[in-house]
Protein backbone atom coordinates (compact mmCIF):
# COMPACT_ATOMS: atom_id res chain seq x y z
CA UNK A 1 0.00 0.00 0.00
CA UNK A 2 1.37 3.18 -1.00
CA UNK A 3 1.56 5.70 2.24
CA UNK A 4 0.58 8.86 0.35
CA UNK A 5 -2.22 10.31 1.46
CA UNK A 6 -5.16 10.84 -0.40
CA UNK A 7 -7.50 13.78 1.49
CA UNK A 8 -4.97 16.14 -0.37
CA UNK A 9 -6.22 15.38 -3.62
CA UNK A 10 -10.10 14.96 -2.41
CA UNK A 11 -10.00 17.99 -0.17
CA UNK A 12 -8.51 20.73 -2.56
CA UNK A 13 -7.28 21.86 -6.30
CA UNK A 14 -3.99 20.12 -6.93
CA UNK A 15 -0.96 21.19 -8.46
CA UNK A 16 -1.64 22.17 -11.96
CA UNK A 17 0.63 21.40 -14.92
CA UNK A 18 2.21 25.18 -15.34
CA UNK A 19 0.14 25.54 -19.14
CA UNK A 20 -2.97 24.81 -16.90
CA UNK A 21 -2.89 28.43 -15.86
CA UNK A 22 -2.34 30.17 -19.18
CA UNK A 23 -5.01 28.52 -21.14
CA UNK A 24 -6.17 31.90 -23.56
CA UNK A 25 -8.90 30.12 -25.04
CA UNK A 26 -10.87 29.57 -22.11
CA UNK A 27 -11.13 33.29 -20.93
CA UNK A 28 -14.02 34.37 -22.88
CA UNK A 29 -16.18 31.35 -21.72
CA UNK A 30 -15.38 32.26 -18.26
CA UNK A 31 -15.92 35.22 -18.54
CA UNK A 32 -19.44 34.30 -20.20
CA UNK A 33 -20.33 32.00 -17.48
CA UNK A 34 -19.35 34.22 -14.55
CA UNK A 35 -21.76 36.66 -16.06
CA UNK A 36 -24.43 34.28 -17.20
CA UNK A 37 -24.94 31.42 -14.80
CA UNK A 38 -27.07 31.20 -12.17
CA UNK A 39 -27.73 27.75 -11.13
CA UNK A 40 -26.48 25.84 -8.68
CA UNK A 41 -25.50 23.31 -10.54
CA UNK A 42 -23.16 23.57 -14.24
CA UNK A 43 -22.26 19.94 -16.01
CA UNK A 44 -19.05 21.47 -18.42
CA UNK A 45 -19.29 19.29 -21.68
CA UNK A 46 -15.49 19.17 -23.15
CA UNK A 47 -12.93 17.26 -23.94
CA UNK A 48 -9.79 16.95 -21.11
CA UNK A 49 -7.84 17.79 -23.92
CA UNK A 50 -9.21 20.81 -24.67
CA UNK A 51 -8.81 21.91 -20.91
CA UNK A 52 -12.34 21.04 -19.27
CA UNK A 53 -10.72 20.50 -15.42
CA UNK A 54 -9.08 23.39 -16.35
CA UNK A 55 -12.03 25.13 -16.86
CA UNK A 56 -13.52 23.88 -14.02
CA UNK A 57 -10.80 24.58 -11.28
CA UNK A 58 -10.73 28.32 -12.60
CA UNK A 59 -14.45 29.13 -12.69
CA UNK A 60 -14.37 27.17 -8.74
CA UNK A 61 -11.45 29.79 -8.07
CA UNK A 62 -14.07 32.76 -9.46
CA UNK A 63 -16.77 31.79 -7.49
CA UNK A 64 -14.99 31.62 -4.18
CA UNK A 65 -13.15 34.90 -4.90
CA UNK A 66 -13.30 37.51 -3.06
CA UNK A 67 -12.87 40.63 -5.01
CA UNK A 68 -15.93 42.99 -6.07
CA UNK A 69 -16.79 41.46 -8.77
CA UNK A 70 -16.73 43.99 -12.14
CA UNK A 71 -13.89 45.70 -11.05
CA UNK A 72 -10.71 46.66 -13.41
CA UNK A 73 -7.98 46.53 -10.87
CA UNK A 74 -7.15 43.27 -10.96
CA UNK A 75 -7.46 42.34 -14.60
CA UNK A 76 -4.66 40.48 -16.07
CA UNK A 77 -3.24 39.56 -12.35
CA UNK A 78 -3.82 35.91 -12.26
CA UNK A 79 -0.74 34.07 -12.74
CA UNK A 80 -0.15 32.96 -16.19
CA UNK A 81 -2.47 35.61 -18.39
CA UNK A 82 -5.87 33.93 -17.75
CA UNK A 83 -7.59 37.76 -18.23
CA UNK A 84 -11.66 38.17 -17.86
CA UNK A 85 -13.13 41.70 -17.42
CA UNK A 86 -14.54 40.85 -14.55
CA UNK A 87 -11.21 40.56 -12.11
CA UNK A 88 -12.25 37.03 -10.84
CA UNK A 89 -10.38 34.78 -10.27
CA UNK A 90 -8.35 37.71 -9.05
CA UNK A 91 -5.13 35.89 -8.26
CA UNK A 92 -4.43 37.93 -5.33
CA UNK A 93 -7.58 37.76 -2.38
CA UNK A 94 -7.25 35.57 0.37
CA UNK A 95 -9.96 33.24 -0.69
CA UNK A 96 -7.79 32.29 -3.92
CA UNK A 97 -4.44 32.23 -2.29
CA UNK A 98 -5.79 29.86 -0.28
CA UNK A 99 -7.09 27.75 -3.51
CA UNK A 100 -3.86 28.01 -5.42
CA UNK A 101 -2.23 26.82 -2.07
CA UNK A 102 -4.72 24.07 -2.18
CA UNK A 103 -6.27 24.45 1.67
CA UNK A 104 -8.97 26.25 0.56
CA UNK A 105 -11.74 25.02 3.40
CA UNK A 106 -14.97 25.44 0.67
CA UNK A 107 -13.66 23.94 -2.19
CA UNK A 108 -13.44 19.76 -2.67
CA UNK A 109 -12.52 17.89 -6.10
CA UNK A 110 -13.62 14.33 -6.71
CA UNK A 111 -11.71 12.89 -9.43
CA UNK A 112 -10.75 9.45 -10.31
CA UNK A 113 -7.41 7.70 -8.64
CA UNK A 114 -6.48 6.95 -12.41
CA UNK A 115 -6.90 10.92 -13.47
CA UNK A 116 -5.20 11.98 -9.88
CA UNK A 117 -2.15 9.32 -10.94
CA UNK A 118 -2.12 10.83 -14.25
CA UNK A 119 -2.01 14.34 -13.14
CA UNK A 120 0.91 13.36 -10.59
CA UNK A 121 -1.29 13.99 -7.58
CA UNK A 122 -0.52 12.32 -4.34
CA UNK A 123 -3.15 9.30 -3.80
CA UNK A 124 -3.47 6.19 -1.79
CA UNK A 125 -3.05 3.94 -3.84
CA UNK A 126 -3.51 -0.13 -2.97
CA UNK A 127 -0.53 -2.02 -4.53
CA UNK A 128 -2.37 -5.00 -5.85
CA UNK A 129 -4.84 -3.45 -8.01
CA UNK A 130 -4.55 -1.01 -10.48
CA UNK A 131 -5.99 2.68 -9.57
CA UNK A 132 -9.11 2.83 -10.37
CA UNK A 133 -11.20 4.92 -12.95
CA UNK A 134 -14.12 5.45 -10.59
CA UNK A 135 -15.35 8.36 -7.94
CA UNK A 136 -16.42 5.95 -5.36
CA UNK A 137 -19.93 6.10 -3.10
CA UNK A 138 -18.03 6.46 0.02
CA UNK A 139 -16.55 9.83 -1.66
CA UNK A 140 -19.60 11.00 -3.08
CA UNK A 141 -20.96 10.57 0.52
CA UNK A 142 -18.23 12.17 2.24
CA UNK A 143 -18.80 15.68 -0.31
CA UNK A 144 -22.37 15.75 0.12
CA UNK A 145 -21.54 15.58 4.04
CA UNK A 146 -19.34 18.40 3.74
CA UNK A 147 -21.23 20.35 1.58
CA UNK A 148 -24.07 20.50 4.50
CA UNK A 149 -21.49 22.35 6.54
CA UNK A 150 -21.05 26.00 7.32
CA UNK A 151 -18.67 27.69 4.73
CA UNK A 152 -15.71 29.17 6.20
CA UNK A 153 -15.25 31.70 4.37
CA UNK A 154 -18.71 32.99 3.69
CA UNK A 155 -18.90 32.63 -0.19
CA UNK A 156 -20.38 29.63 -0.05
CA UNK A 157 -18.80 26.35 -1.07
CA UNK A 158 -18.08 24.49 -4.41
CA UNK A 159 -18.47 20.70 -5.25
CA UNK A 160 -16.51 19.73 -8.36
CA UNK A 161 -16.62 16.26 -10.26
CA UNK A 162 -14.46 15.41 -13.21
CA UNK A 163 -15.18 13.39 -15.33
CA UNK A 164 -18.70 12.84 -13.61
CA UNK A 165 -19.09 10.00 -15.97
CA UNK A 166 -16.27 8.19 -13.60
CA UNK A 167 -19.13 8.01 -10.85
CA UNK A 168 -21.05 4.66 -11.23
CA UNK A 169 -24.91 4.09 -10.71
CA UNK A 170 -24.63 4.18 -6.81
CA UNK A 171 -22.46 7.30 -6.59
CA UNK A 172 -24.58 9.05 -9.20
CA UNK A 173 -27.69 7.94 -7.50
CA UNK A 174 -26.30 9.33 -4.47
CA UNK A 175 -25.53 13.09 -5.99
CA UNK A 176 -29.06 13.26 -7.46
CA UNK A 177 -30.71 14.39 -4.21
CA UNK A 178 -27.98 16.96 -3.17
CA UNK A 179 -28.31 18.04 -7.28
CA UNK A 180 -32.29 18.95 -6.51
CA UNK A 181 -32.00 20.19 -3.48
CA UNK A 182 -28.41 21.75 -2.36
CA UNK A 183 -27.83 23.47 0.74
CA UNK A 184 -27.98 26.86 0.78
CA UNK A 185 -24.83 28.21 -0.92
CA UNK A 186 -23.67 25.65 -2.03
CA UNK A 187 -22.77 25.22 -6.04
CA UNK A 188 -21.66 21.84 -7.79
CA UNK A 189 -19.40 22.16 -11.39
CA UNK A 190 -19.40 18.60 -13.37
CA UNK A 191 -17.20 17.83 -16.30
CA UNK A 192 -18.00 15.18 -19.23
CA UNK A 193 -16.90 14.38 -22.34
CA UNK A 194 -19.72 13.07 -23.33
CA UNK A 195 -23.36 14.16 -21.82
CA UNK A 196 -25.20 11.51 -23.15
CA UNK A 197 -23.16 8.88 -20.70
CA UNK A 198 -24.91 10.40 -17.57
CA UNK A 199 -27.89 9.60 -16.48
CA UNK A 200 -30.82 11.67 -17.39
CA UNK A 201 -31.71 12.57 -14.31
CA UNK A 202 -27.91 14.17 -13.69
CA UNK A 203 -28.34 16.06 -16.87
CA UNK A 204 -31.67 16.92 -16.21
CA UNK A 205 -30.79 18.92 -12.78
CA UNK A 206 -27.46 20.70 -14.10
CA UNK A 207 -27.27 23.49 -16.89
CA UNK A 208 -25.54 22.62 -19.56
CA UNK A 209 -22.30 24.58 -20.94
CA UNK A 210 -20.50 23.39 -23.94
CA UNK A 211 -16.77 24.42 -24.08
CA UNK A 212 -16.08 24.71 -27.52
CA UNK A 213 -11.92 23.09 -28.67
CA UNK A 214 -9.81 26.24 -29.21
CA UNK A 215 -9.74 27.60 -32.57
CA UNK A 216 -6.87 26.17 -34.47
CA UNK A 217 -4.21 29.34 -34.82
CA UNK A 218 -4.31 29.86 -31.09
CA UNK A 219 -4.27 26.30 -30.31
CA UNK A 220 -0.97 26.48 -32.48
CA UNK A 221 0.72 29.59 -30.80
CA UNK A 222 -0.06 28.03 -27.30
CA UNK A 223 1.84 25.02 -28.93
CA UNK A 224 4.85 26.57 -29.96
CA UNK A 225 5.34 28.98 -26.58
CA UNK A 226 5.30 25.70 -24.75
CA UNK A 227 8.50 24.53 -27.47
CA UNK A 228 6.39 22.05 -28.85
CA UNK A 229 8.21 20.77 -32.32
CA UNK A 230 6.14 19.81 -35.40
CA UNK A 231 3.00 21.29 -33.48
CA UNK A 232 0.44 21.51 -36.29
CA UNK A 233 1.58 17.82 -37.18
CA UNK A 234 0.39 16.86 -32.97
CA UNK A 235 -2.35 18.80 -32.98
CA UNK A 236 -3.83 17.37 -35.74
CA UNK A 237 -3.18 14.08 -34.36
CA UNK A 238 -4.91 14.97 -31.28
CA UNK A 239 -7.99 16.07 -33.08
CA UNK A 240 -7.19 19.81 -32.70
CA UNK A 241 -7.09 19.34 -28.54
CA UNK A 242 -3.66 21.13 -27.34
CA UNK A 243 -3.46 19.21 -23.88
CA UNK A 244 -3.44 16.12 -25.21
CA UNK A 245 -0.69 17.25 -27.85
CA UNK A 246 1.35 18.55 -25.01
CA UNK A 247 1.06 15.30 -23.74
CA UNK A 248 2.29 13.36 -26.86
CA UNK A 249 5.42 15.77 -26.79
CA UNK A 250 6.16 15.60 -23.14
CA UNK A 251 5.90 11.93 -23.45
CA UNK A 252 8.55 11.62 -26.58
CA UNK A 253 6.17 11.38 -29.10
CA UNK A 254 7.25 13.49 -32.24
CA UNK A 255 5.67 14.79 -35.46
CA UNK A 256 7.60 12.18 -37.32
CA UNK A 257 6.52 9.43 -35.63
CA UNK A 258 2.92 10.15 -35.78
CA UNK A 259 3.53 10.76 -39.37
CA UNK A 260 4.47 7.42 -40.24
CA UNK A 261 2.15 5.39 -38.68
CA UNK A 262 -0.16 4.69 -42.04
CA UNK A 263 3.18 4.09 -43.93
CA UNK A 264 4.58 1.25 -40.76
CA UNK A 265 0.73 -0.40 -40.79
CA UNK A 266 1.31 -0.73 -44.78
CA UNK A 267 4.15 -2.36 -44.58
CA UNK A 268 3.52 -4.42 -41.00
CA UNK A 269 6.42 -2.93 -39.56
CA UNK A 270 5.38 -3.22 -35.25
CA UNK A 271 8.35 -2.07 -34.53
CA UNK A 272 7.63 1.49 -34.97
CA UNK A 273 5.27 1.36 -32.00
CA UNK A 274 7.27 -0.02 -29.66
CA UNK A 275 7.17 1.63 -26.15
CA UNK A 276 3.73 3.25 -26.57
CA UNK A 277 1.07 2.32 -24.65
CA UNK A 278 -1.79 0.20 -25.92
CA UNK A 279 -4.30 2.99 -25.74
CA UNK A 280 -2.42 5.16 -27.71
CA UNK A 281 -2.10 2.62 -30.35
CA UNK A 282 -5.49 2.22 -30.60
CA UNK A 283 -6.16 5.67 -30.78
CA UNK A 284 -3.46 5.84 -33.67
CA UNK A 285 -5.29 3.02 -35.72
CA UNK A 286 -8.59 4.02 -34.99
CA UNK A 287 -7.45 7.63 -36.60
CA UNK A 288 -5.99 5.73 -39.26
CA UNK A 289 -9.36 3.75 -40.23
CA UNK A 290 -10.62 7.32 -40.04
CA UNK A 291 -8.78 8.95 -42.49
CA UNK A 292 -8.36 5.56 -44.42
CA UNK A 293 -11.86 5.67 -45.22
CA UNK A 294 -12.40 9.00 -45.57
CA UNK A 295 -10.06 9.40 -48.35
CA UNK A 296 -11.16 6.28 -50.34
CA UNK A 297 -14.44 7.92 -50.20
CA UNK A 298 -13.53 11.02 -51.86
CA UNK A 299 -13.11 12.80 -47.79
CA UNK A 300 -9.80 14.53 -46.97
CA UNK A 301 -7.37 13.44 -44.02
CA UNK A 302 -7.88 14.86 -40.29
CA UNK A 303 -5.37 13.36 -37.96
CA UNK A 304 -2.47 12.50 -40.60
CA UNK A 305 -0.54 14.07 -43.47
CA UNK A 306 -2.41 13.12 -46.71
CA UNK A 307 0.52 12.47 -48.17
CA UNK A 308 1.65 9.99 -46.03
CA UNK A 309 -1.85 8.13 -46.34
CA UNK A 310 -1.03 5.06 -48.29
CA UNK A 311 -3.32 4.80 -51.38
CA UNK A 312 -5.93 1.72 -52.41
CA UNK A 313 -7.36 0.51 -49.08
CA UNK A 314 -10.12 -2.08 -49.08
CA UNK A 315 -13.32 -0.59 -47.56
CA UNK A 316 -14.48 -4.23 -46.61
CA UNK A 317 -11.09 -5.17 -44.89
CA UNK A 318 -11.20 -1.69 -43.23
CA UNK A 319 -14.55 -1.76 -41.79
CA UNK A 320 -13.20 -5.65 -39.91
CA UNK A 321 -9.93 -3.94 -38.92
CA UNK A 322 -12.07 -1.22 -37.14
CA UNK A 323 -14.87 -3.61 -35.59
CA UNK A 324 -11.16 -5.24 -34.43
CA UNK A 325 -9.94 -1.88 -32.68
CA UNK A 326 -13.77 -1.66 -30.99
CA UNK A 327 -13.28 -4.75 -29.30
CA UNK A 328 -10.11 -4.10 -28.05
CA UNK A 329 -10.92 -1.14 -27.12
CA UNK A 330 -14.13 -2.57 -25.25
CA UNK A 331 -11.27 -5.07 -23.14
CA UNK A 332 -8.61 -2.49 -22.46
CA UNK A 333 -8.19 -2.99 -18.93
CA UNK A 334 -7.67 -7.21 -20.11
CA UNK A 335 -3.85 -8.09 -18.84
CA UNK A 336 -2.70 -8.09 -22.76
CA UNK A 337 0.41 -8.99 -24.08
CA UNK A 338 0.99 -5.83 -25.52
CA UNK A 339 3.78 -6.96 -28.16
CA UNK A 340 1.83 -9.46 -29.26
CA UNK A 341 -1.65 -7.38 -29.34
CA UNK A 342 0.08 -4.82 -31.63
CA UNK A 343 1.62 -7.07 -33.69
CA UNK A 344 -1.56 -8.81 -34.68
CA UNK A 345 -3.09 -5.61 -35.07
CA UNK A 346 -0.54 -4.40 -37.25
CA UNK A 347 -0.53 -7.48 -39.04
CA UNK A 348 -4.55 -7.10 -39.65
CA UNK A 349 -4.03 -3.07 -40.85
CA UNK A 350 -1.30 -4.08 -42.98
CA UNK A 351 -4.26 -6.38 -44.87
CA UNK A 352 -6.40 -3.80 -45.50
CA UNK A 353 -3.76 -2.14 -48.06
CA UNK A 354 -2.12 -5.59 -48.77
CA UNK A 355 -5.06 -7.02 -51.09
CA UNK A 356 -5.70 -4.49 -53.06
CA UNK A 357 -1.52 -3.85 -53.63
CA UNK A 358 -1.76 -7.91 -54.99
CA UNK A 359 -4.94 -6.89 -56.95
CA UNK A 360 -2.97 -4.39 -58.37
CA UNK A 361 0.71 -6.47 -59.41
CA UNK A 362 -1.62 -8.99 -60.87
CA UNK A 363 -3.49 -6.85 -62.95
CA UNK A 364 -0.13 -5.27 -64.14
CA UNK A 365 1.53 -9.09 -64.93
CA UNK A 366 -1.68 -9.96 -66.83
CA UNK A 367 -0.98 -7.20 -69.26
CA UNK A 368 1.81 -7.95 -71.27
CA UNK A 369 0.50 -11.90 -71.73
CA UNK A 370 -2.92 -10.30 -72.96
CA UNK A 371 -1.02 -8.00 -75.10
CA UNK A 372 1.11 -10.98 -76.66
CA UNK A 373 -1.92 -13.28 -77.05
CA UNK A 374 -3.39 -10.46 -79.03
CA UNK A 375 -0.67 -9.44 -81.57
Amino acid sequence: MVTRRADTVADGPQPLRPEALALPWLAPMLEETLRTHQGHALLVCGSAGAGALEFVLRLSQAWLCEQPPQSTAAVGALEGGLQVASGRPCGHCGSCRLFLAHTHPDFRLRVPEAVAVSHGWPVQLDERRKPSRQIRIDEVRQAIDWMSTTSGRGQGKVLALHPVEAMNAASASALLKTLEEPPSGARLVLSTADPALLMPTIRSRCQLLRLAPPPRPVALQWLQSQGVADASVLLDGAGGMPLTALQWSQEGLTGSAWASVPQAVARGDASVFGGWPVSRVLDAFQKLCHDAGSTQLGGSARFYPAAQLPAGASLDRLTQWFKSLQRVTRHAEHPWSEPLLIESLVAEGRGVWEAQAKRRAARGSATPEHATLGS
